[in-house]
């Protein structure tokens, strides 16, 4: 469950152009008045504040700024960067994600291979100890690694796929079954891309990263929809509504927890209120042991999502 196989060499996603595009829509979404600026006239050429608007609010020279966000991060300093941030009223994501593409972390001119993805021995004990608690291990590009018997049971039962098919970007976007599976599936998609573009700012050259999101442009018009949106989010917490075809609709909140010896790991742990029906599903999902693992979502053959590729 913990090996990932290797992907071709695509080309890397352009870092300038990424930069360009994120600031461009984050200035598009702001309106003068969002930032107390005097509007003036109704008809504006763009959505959004203009550059010489944000220049003023940032700081900076409207000359400056345009280098900027034509893609120009060399030798931008930090405190310029915390000033536009500031400006554009971006989330803590979404300053990180600026800081990673106009400074990027120096890196070898050699790039070393991908080392493979595994999960600690510990871990894996961890999870099977979890008795009735669906949880997973995630890793780089939302790679499912590592789940317990209650996450198959819920979600799926991941062992029937290939170890390429195991990643959650995938099943949201190329299989019909998961679009059933979560009740609020736009949200879902949204999530799920917004933390594929953060994951971007830092490995614009992962070369598998490449390959998924030319896939997914390829395969999954939602996808590129989102993908040009530029939103960025940190995986964190919250509430999610899976419709089950045993247990019925269970609300399930989620919590992410990063793993102090590999930051791309983050182990994902779901619960259900005390004393609530979803909690009487998942007790009984749980009573069901391997009868309730959900190889529905997959085709016969195991050899992928249903409807998919």
């Amino acid at each position: 469950m913990n090996d990932q196989p290797e992907a071709a060499s695509p080309e890397p996603l352009d870092r300038r152009a990424e930069l360009s595009e994120f600031l461009r829509t984050r200035r598009a979404k702001l309106q003068p008045q969002d930032v107390g600026l005097p509007e003036f006239g109704r008809h504006r050429r763009v959505p959004g504040l203009r550059r010489e608007e944000l220049a003023q609010l940032a700081g900076v020279s409207v000359a400056y700024y345009t280098r900027l966000e034509q893609g120009n991060g060399r030798n931008v300093s930090v405190e310029v960067l915390d000033a536009i941030a500031r400006a554009l009223r971006l989330t803590d994501a979404e300053h990180a994600h600026l800081t990673h593409l106009a400074r990027p972390a120096r890196h070898k001119k050699k790039r070393r291979p991908a080392r493979a993805q595994r999960v600690r021995t510990g871990l894996l004990y961890l999870l099977e100890s979890m008795e009735g608690i669906p949880a997973y291990v995630t890793g780089a590009r939302s790679d499912i690694l590592a789940w317990n018997p209650m996450a198959a049971a819920v979600f799926g039962d991941w062992g029937a796929l290939p170890p390429g098919e195991r990643n959650w970007a995938r099943l949201v976007f190329l299989s019909p079954a998961y679009r059933d599976l979560f009740v609020n599936w736009d949200s879902k998609a949204s999530d799920m891309v917004s933390y594929l573009r953060l994951y971007a700012g830092c490995h614009p050259d992962d070369p598998e990263l490449s390959a998924l999101v030319g896939e997914l442009s390829v395969k999954s018009e939602e996808f590129r929809r989102l993908w040009a949106t530029h939103n960025v989010k940190e995986k964190g917490h919250g509430t999610k509504l899976v419709r089950h075809p045993l247990a019925g609709d269970l609300t399930l909140s989620y919590e992410t927890l990063n793993l102090p010896d590999d930051e791309e790991q983050h182990l994902v742990t779901y619960h259900a209120e005390p004393g609530s029906a979803s909690a009487e599903g998942l007790r009984l999902l749980a009573s069901w042991g391997a009868d309730a693992g959900r190889r529905d979502l997959f085709d016969d053959a195991g050899r992928g999502p249903a409807g998919g590729h």
